[in-house]
């Protein structure tokens, strides 16, 4: 700290208003304490403070005006002013009428002789409200970051997958950025890897120019015709459907290879056939249905649940013949799969021909064919515990907005809402405390909350332990 070199030649000519006019325009909240820790006069700029609470803070000790954990501050402040010293400055937070605290931060510096002590505040409510809006933004930011996470597995997912050859071709170079495993099983066998190198090159000379005229045809904004392709140095042909898309300020080709054969040829090719392996013998089931809800295919671990000998027991029969706790099961998950392509963990019941009934968790993702779904693979999982163990366990309401969406048709709307509030409430709390870093004055100014009230919430929801001081 630097102080005035000639205080007494500087401010000689000072009177008393114009001393305690410099005082209060230098801060928000200026408080006058006696050697007893009262205060006895206050000023303030702005007069929302002084009309909401500061005016019946006169007369009072100033340890009864600031919440629990800011009265060792005080404390602290006084005693440093009296013994001469300036006190480093300090976040103090006022109780409020209204709810909520009042943040000032804080210096002290005795003033006279007779031990009174002036507290020069500047209140700090417009970078808490800053704060907020910060914390809310990056909320937004991780949800966001979350959705393109999600549609990125997903389309990783079933590009993988795909048992049809896809290629993505960068439009300048049209040297190739991604093929999917099917792709490279039937361009190159597997032998070696095709990102990186020119997709003209794997073709021979004719078919080449035939594809580079498809490629001009798609860069005039004209709609790419099939064309018949051979590959260089094999009598390998396929079809070629190409089409352009834009991504991250670049130009690519979506090209999809077809054997003559069709689909059957594809049908034989490694890849799908040890695709088709591991779906069978997975064991968890797995059944694929249309959007009637028929079922077109399941491997025997879904037989297994559902007490049948043989697939064609099941195929072109309704899924919610064997799965489903109320009849509304199947249709909230296919409305959830059709809005947002893929459901996690939806809970529900297994029943069996003779009666069995299991407690397994679904896991879906819908096929796309064009405008609409063409179909829906569901996984089955038998659950870790019966649901009425786990609600002992765990609150029963729903986690996450995607999990509330997928209760609605299946519990009243006033359920709905009260289960849901708490869970909001809980999970806004443990995010302030972990913004804060379990800094509990802090979360409970961010989340615009006394500490009184905090303290009564943390309880509620039994987030971390209060020691007696605090929790009066």
């Amino acid at each position: 700290m630097r102080h005035f070199k000639a205080p007494k030649k500087t401010f000689a000519d000072l009177d008393a208003g114009t001393v305690a006019h410099l005082v209060s325009a230098s801060s928000d909240l200026t408080l006058l304490i006696d050697k007893k820790g009262v205060i006895r006069d206050l000023a303030l700029q702005g007069g929302d403070l002084l009309e909401r609470e500061c005016g019946e803070w006169v007369g009072r000790p100033w340890l009864d005006v600031v919440t629990v954990e800011s009265r060792v501050k005080v404390e602290e402040m006084l005693a440093e002013s009296r013994a001469n010293t300036a006190s480093q400055w300090r976040h103090v937070n006022h109780l409020a009428k209204e709810g909520g605290d009042i943040p000032i931060r804080y210096s002290a510096i005795r003033v006279g002789d007779e031990g009174n002590v002036l507290a020069m505040g500047r209140d700090l409510r417009p970078m808490a409200a800053m704060q907020q809006k910060l914390v809310a933004a990056q909320a937004q930011m991780e949800r966001e970051y979350a959705k393109l996470r999600q549609a990125e597995t997903r389309y990783q997912t079933l590009f993988q997958l795909s048992g049809e050859p896809v290629i993505v071709l960068d439009a300048a170079s049209l040297k190739i950025v991604d093929a999917n495993p099917a792709a490279t099983q039937f361009i190159v066998n597997g032998s070696s890897r095709v990102v990186g190198r020119s997709f003209l090159e794997l073709l021979d000379r004719a078919s080449a120019r035939d594809a580079e005229k498809l490629f001009a045809e798609l860069r005039s904004a004209v709609r790419g015709r099939e064309i018949g392709i051979r590959l260089a140095n094999s009598k390998k042909q396929f079809s070629l459907q190409a089409s352009l898309f834009r991504q991250d300020n670049g130009v690519h080709y979506l090209l999809r290879l077809s054997p003559p054969g069709g689909d059957d040829e594809i049908e034989h090719l490694p890849v799908k056939s040890s695709l088709q392996a591991v779906i069978a013998n997975m064991p968890d089931g797995f059944v694929v249905i249309d959007e009637a809800a028929r079922i077109l295919m399941a491997n025997a671990a879904f037989l297994e649940l559902a007490q049948l000998v043989t697939e064609e027991q099941a195929k072109g029969a309704n899924i919610d013949r064997w799965l489903g706790r109320v009849d509304v099961d199947m249709d909230v998950l296919i409305a959830n799969l059709r809005a947002h392509g893929s459901v996690r963990r939806f809970a529900t019941v297994a029943r069996g021909e003779f009666g069995a009934r299991e407690e397994v968790e679904l896991s879906a993702v819908a096929v796309t064919g064009g405008d609409a779904p063409s179909c829906y693979g569901i996984t089955i999982r038998k659950a870790q515990a019966p649901l009425s163990v786990a609600s002992e366990r765990a609150p029963a309401g729903p986690r996450s907005f995607e999990e509330l969406k997928d209760l609605v048709g299946r519990m009243p709307l006033r359920d709905l809402v009260r289960e849901t509030t708490d869970i909001i409430e809980q999970m806004c709390i443990e995010a302030a405390l972990e913004l804060t870093g379990d800094n509990r004055a802090s979360a409970a100014e961010m989340l615009g909350l006394s500490r009184q009230s905090f303290y009564v919430k943390l309880r509620r929801h039994g987030l971390g332990e209060l020691d007696s001081q605090e929790s009066h």
